[in-house]
């Protein structure tokens, strides 16, 4: 049954990228994000009382709760970068960027936890790094493609993806995963919010489009429903199997902007999309 709950999970996580797409033609990615936070963490607390895992709260200490902090600010940042990579540009360029935090996690826990790693996972970097670089090349005989400066918040969404992965490791012990996810998630909308006003974007609110705001909270809605799959998964399953059949969003994602977006790969990118599939599903082997 976890692998039914796995394969939700990828289906929901794919699905967001699309509504979060089709949210921020006119809506700033900012304010977008922020509203988004707001039906995740509703998702995210009734996790929490599902798990009955709330009369835990008071049992946090310090450290974790510094680290859920700091781990949350992490989110907050990947999310932010995320979206406004998606709002300038495509997604089946921005999406595999993102996915390349996978790489980024295993070499930051090579080099400040001294996690080893294996010939299976070594052959997984390779493979999505390779992959990766494939799917971001300009198509032939195009000189430009969307506005500039996706790819750079694109990394950054991987980075702060990572970061987060290795916060949690180092610190984050002793506390209910789904109420450690709560707790982030109150910290991603705090800065969010905190994000849209410094900028001055709060005055944007009442000229969001209904048609996008209805994007923009369904992305939410994914978002929590990948979330509820992930973690029934990882309840059931092991986490080595769930974690790569999960990052397998990226094929939902690639799937859907084409049928929505009419994003259509180039022979180069789908090689560079099957050495990602090859290189996530290496880490099966691990």
């Amino acid at each position: 049954m976890w692998i039914l709950y796995a394969v939700g999970s990828a289906v929901f996580a794919g699905v967001t990228s699309i509504l979060a797409k089709c949210g921020i033609k006119e809506t700033d990615s900012n304010v977008a994000t922020a509203i988004r936070t707001i039906v995740v963490l509703i998702f995210s607390w009734i996790m929490v009382f599902v798990a009955g895992s709330q009369n835990t709260i008071g049992e946090i200490d310090t450290k974790t709760l510094l680290y859920l902090i700091l781990s949350g600010l992490s989110t907050g940042a990947s999310w932010l970068c995320y979206f406004r990579a998606l709002q300038l540009g495509d997604i089946n360029k921005v999406v595999p960027v993102d996915k390349s935090s996978t790489v980024m996690t295993i070499l930051m826990a090579l080099l400040i936890l001294g996690e080893p790693v294996g010939l299976w996972k070594a052959a997984g970097v390779v493979g999505i790094a390779a992959g990766t670089y494939l799917m971001i090349q300009k198509k032939e005989g195009t000189a430009k493609e969307g506005r500039k400066g996706w790819f750079a918040y694109a990394f950054l969404s991987a980075f702060f993806a990572s970061l987060t992965a290795i916060l949690g490791k180092i610190g984050i012990t002793g506390v209910e995963s789904n109420l450690g996810t709560a707790v982030r998630t109150v910290v991603v909308l705090i800065m969010a919010w905190l994000v849209v006003f410094v900028t001055g974007k709060q005055n944007t609110l009442r000229k969001i489009p209904r048609k996008e705001m209805r994007f923009i909270c369904l992305s939410g809605i994914a978002t929590g429903g990948s979330w509820l799959c992930y973690y029934r998964a990882l309840q059931e399953g092991q986490a080595s199997l769930v974690v790569p059949i999960d990052k397998l969003s990226i094929l939902v994602t690639i799937a859907f902007s084409y049928i929505v977006f009419h994003e259509r790969l180039t022979r180069k990118a789908m090689w560079g999309l099957g050495l990602i599939v090859a290189g996530t599903l290496a880490m099966l082997f691990q």
